[in-house]
């Protein structure tokens, strides 16, 4: 995957493994309906992946709630086809979520499989941290499934550590920022 170009801050075109390009930006309001359009295209595992339980749809409440995150204490991305915001068809997201009365974020990302291992997990990963990091947060967070294993070996891979969840067939994965 190789960065071109200079663009607005956390605004980045990526050309993938596979020659596809994208453009890696901050989500926005617009993203909504590309976001829902793209949500009908996922399997049943790679939702539960990223939401940890069975969901049929994205409610138009709920795309609106995820495109619209609050400016202090939250951070999402999107790697798109580079085209305008609302147009573009999103093939993943990454975001980080401060938890109230904490120095510390909680991550989630999701890769549609049309994209999948060709680097961008790591890369969208790499900016939340980045984002933590100029955030001052102490630590970067999120619950995998044990089955998750491309998951489990990214967050492995940079740094990550396992701890016990308090839900069964969850790992609990904590990156010290400081």
């Amino acid at each position: 995957m190789a960065a071109r170009n200079r663009l607005p801050p956390w605004h980045e075109e990526v050309r993938l493994a596979n020659g596809r390009d994208l453009l890696i930006r901050p989500i926005r309001a617009d993203d909504a309906g590309p976001l829902q359009a793209g949500f009908g295209l996922l399997q049943p595992d790679e939702i539960r992946q990223r939401f940890l339980y069975a969901l049929k749809e994205l409610s138009p409440e709920m795309a609106q709630r995820l495109t619209q995150p609050h400016p202090k204490t939250e951070f999402a991305l999107v790697a798109a086809e580079p085209l305008p915001p609302g147009e573009a068809l999103i093939g993943a997201v990454a975001r980080a979520s401060i938890a109230p009365g904490t120095q510390d974020a909680e991550f989630a990302i999701l890769v549609s499989r049309y994209i999948a291992g060709m680097g961008l997990g790591r890369h969208l990963m790499r900016r939340l941290v980045r984002w933590a990091r100029g955030k001052k947060l102490k630590h970067l967070y999120g619950d995998v499934l044990e089955s998750n294993l491309p998951m489990l070996s990214l967050v492995q891979s940079l740094g990550f550590r396992r701890e016990v969840a308090d839900t069964p067939g969850l790992i609990h994965v904590v990156l010290d920022l400081e």
